[in-house]
C-alpha cells in the first residue's frame, strides 16, 4: 500500500481511503453488513488505513455501522474521517450537539479528520453567520477533532474564497479526467497546492462512470496497458498529482477492493505517454457532448418550470458515455422535463453560452421518444 505524508500533521495514511457511502446494500436498501464488513477487513489488512463517513451517509447507519467494525481494530492503527451536516444546523449549539452524538455514533473518542460537509457558499455564509468555525477549534483545542477540513460542492470563486479564509489542514474536492473545469477543479487544486493545503479527492471515478467506458474508448486504455483495469487510469491519473494525499474509493463489491488495492500496491503516477492516452480518452468522450451547457443556471427558473440545465446534462450524459440508462434518467424528472418547454425564449437571452436551448431541448425530447 502507498502512503502519502501530510507534512505539517506529521502523519502519512494509506493513499487508498475507504469511502463508506457506497457500502453494499440488501434488497431493503440496508447496509448488507457481513459483506461491507469483510469488503473493509480486507482492505485494512492490505494497509488501508483511512476510513471516510459522514453523518448522512447510507440514511444515518454508516457512521454507526463503520464505528462497530473498526471497535475491533486498535485505535491508532487508522484514520477516521465524518463530516458535519451544516444543512442541519440552526445554532453553534447544534453543531457541538451533532459532533457528540457523531462520536457516540462511532463510539470513538475524537475524529482523526473532521470536515465541514459539501460547503457551497450558501453554507459557508450560515457558518459565518452561527459562529461554527469556533466550535469546531473549540473541539479541535481539546483533542476531540485532529485535524480540520472541508468538502466543497460549488463553483471555484467560492473555493477561493473558503480556502483563503484561514489556514486548513486539509480539504477535499471532487477531481477526475472528465471534470477538470467542475466546481473547484484543476484551478482549485493548483490554488490549494501554492497555499501548501494538502488535498483528499472524492469521486475519482466519477461515481463509478470512469471504471466503464464505451468499448472503442476501453480499447485505446488496454492496447497501451492490457493488463490494467480501467477505473486504474482514472485513479493514476489523480494520484499523478503531488499534492493529492489520499483518494476516496466508494467501494461497494469484492472486486472492486481487490482492483483499487492493486492499483496502490507500489502505486505508479502516469508516464508522460500514459497522460497522453488518458487525455486523448478525455477528449474524445467530450467531443460526443451534445451542447456546451455548463450548469451555470443563468436560464433558470424556467417560468413553466423545466429543469434545462437536468436536461442536457442528462442528454450530455448519455450521449458523451454512449450509456442510455443516463439518458433514461430523464422519465424520472415530471414536471421538469423538457417536453414541457412553452419555447418562450426567455432562456436564450440569459444563456452566456448562446445555446439553442428551444431547438436542443426539442431535439432531446425526440431522441427520447425514439427509444
Amino acid at each position: 500500500m502507498e502512503y502519502k505524508t501530510f507534512k505539517k500533521m506529521g502523519i502519512s495514511p494509506s493513499m487508498l481511503g475507504y469511502g463508506c457511502m457506497r457500502l453494499p446494500l440488501l434488497k431493503d436498501g440496508k447496509i448488507d453488513e457481513p459483506e461491507a464488513e469483510r469488503l473493509l477487513d480486507t482492505a485494512i489488512a492490505a494497509g488501508v488505513t483511512y476510513i471516510d463517513t459522514a453523518y448522512p451517509y447510507h440514511d444515518g447507519d454508516s457512521e454507526p455501522f463503520v464505528g462497530r467494525v473498526l471497535k475491533k481494530y486498535d485505535r491508532s492503527s487508522f484514520y477516521l474521517a465524518t463530516k458535519l451536516p451544516i444543512w442541519k444546523l440552526e445554532s453553534a449549539a447544534d453543531a457541538r450537539q451533532i459532533f457528540e452524538e457523531q462520536l457516540l455514533r462511532l463510539d470513538v473518542d475524537y475524529v482523526d479528520f473532521y470536515l465541514l460537509h459539501a460547503l457551497d457558499q450558501s453554507k459557508w455564509d450560515k457558518i459565518l453567520e452561527l459562529g461554527i468555525l469556533d466550535v469546531v477549534d473549540e473541539l479541535k483545542a481539546q483533542g476531540k477533532i485532529r485535524h480540520l477540513g472541508f468538502s466543497f460542492h460549488d463553483q471555484y470563486s467560492v473555493f477561493e474564497t473558503i480556502i483563503s479564509y484561514r489556514d486548513w489542514d486539509f480539504c477535499q474536492i471532487q477531481l477526475n479526467y472528465m471534470d477538470t473545469d467542475v466546481q473547484a477543479g484543476l484551478k482549485g487544486y493548483r490554488l490549494a497546492e501554492q497555499l501548501k493545503i494538502p488535498m483528499i479527492i472524492m469521486e475519482p471515478i466519477k461515481g463509478g462512470t470512469l471504471a466503464k467506458l464505451p468499448s472503442d474508448l476501453e480499447e485505446i486504455f488496454r492496447a497501451s496497458t492490457p493488463s490494467a483495469s480501467i477505473s486504474s487510469w482514472a485513479l493514476r491519473w489523480v494520484g499523478s498529482h503531488s499534492n493529492v494525499k489520499v483518494i476516496l474509493s466508494g467501494m461497494s463489491t469484492y472486486d472492486q477492493v481487490i482492483d483499487n488495492l492493486k492499483t496502490f500496491d507500489q502505486f505508479k503516477p502516469l508516464s508522460t505517454d500514459e497522460l497522453a492516452v488518458v487525455d486523448h480518452v478525455a477528449s474524445t468522450i467530450k467531443s460526443r457532448q451534445k451542447n456546451g451547457c455548463t450548469a451555470c443556471q443563468y436560464c433558470m427558473p424556467c417560468p413553466f418550470g423545466v429543469n434545462i440545465p437536468r436536461n442536457f446534462q442528462y442528454w450530455n450524459e448519455g450521449s458523451m458515455y454512449q450509456n442510455e440508462s443516463r439518458l433514461k434518467r430523464y422519465f424520472a424528472m415530471g414536471s421538469e422535463k423538457a417536453e414541457f418547454c412553452q419555447e418562450c425564449g426567455l432562456c436564450e437571452t440569459m444563456c452566456p453560452q448562446g445555446i439553442q436551448i428551444r431547438r436542443d431541448l426539442k431535439q432531446l425530447v425526440s431522441e427520447i421518444n425514439a427509444l
